[in-house]
């Protein structure tokens, strides 16, 4: 993520159940104590931004994520930043934004299911005051060359000012980061992709901000 003040936006990401297995086993232990830690030590290790995922199956995900959000609420040094909700389920997602302090960021809609779920969902998002984070994925599946990732989020910023009138600065472009180095010849220009389609999104839609998972590029080294 960036802007015209700070180029360059750090999402700290230790507190997604799915992506770290000792946050993942503090919850589901309900040591939310120490869960809080991790995220304090996220905060003071420069995360501007942090990112809260509760998609676990053995977990109530709408419980975790709304007491989880709750609990944050009352630590300053962690509610200094803003949170990212980050689900694949709707109703978690909708249950943070009931909860959540200040502006939060929702982590993500799409085009996969068509135009009229992702409409319903953005408008709810607007509706709670917070910023939306939309994939490079619609009907056809998620983009993997420049063209599809500008298509699709050229469509997507286009329904969501046109139709909504979605604020543009609330609007960021995930145009997906894929591994490389996988041994298969038409992934190595996975990177330089994501890089060109940043360049192109930044150019033709005003005010959008983009953001991406940069670890997703070694994927094929670890292990």
């Amino acid at each position: 993520m960036s802007n015209a003040a700070q180029n360059f936006i750090n999402i700290g990401e230790r507190t997604n159940v799915t992506g770290s297995a000792k946050f993942r086993k503090l919850i589901q232990e309900g040591d939310y104590a120490a869960g809080l830690a991790i995220a304090r030590e996220q905060v003071a290790n420069g995360a501007q931004i942090i990112d809260i995922n509760m998609d676990e199956g053995l977990l109530d995900g709408e419980k975790a994520m709304t007491t989880f959000l709750n609990l944050i609420a009352s630590e300053p040094d962690i509610a200094r930043v803003p949170v990212m909700i980050d689900s694949s389920k709707w109703s978690v997602i909708e249950a943070g934004l009931k909860c959540v302090q200040g502006k939060a960021i929702v982590n993500s809609i799409s085009l996969k299911e068509g135009e009229a779920p992702f409409l319903e969902q953005a408008r709810k998002v607007m509706r709670y005051g917070a910023a939306v984070v939309v994939m490079a994925f619609d009907e056809k599946g998620q983009a993997d060359t420049v063209e599809r990732k500008v298509a699709i989020a050229e469509r997507a910023y286009k329904l969501l000012t046109e139709k909504l009138d979605f604020p543009p600065e609330d609007i960021i472009i995930d145009p997906n980061i894929f591994a490389v180095a996988t041994g298969i010849e038409e992934h190595n220009g996975y990177g330089v992709a994501f890089i060109e389609a940043v360049r192109e999104i930044k150019r033709r839609l005003p005010y959008a901000h983009c953001s991406g998972g940069v670890s997703n590029l070694s994927f094929s080294f670890r292990g």
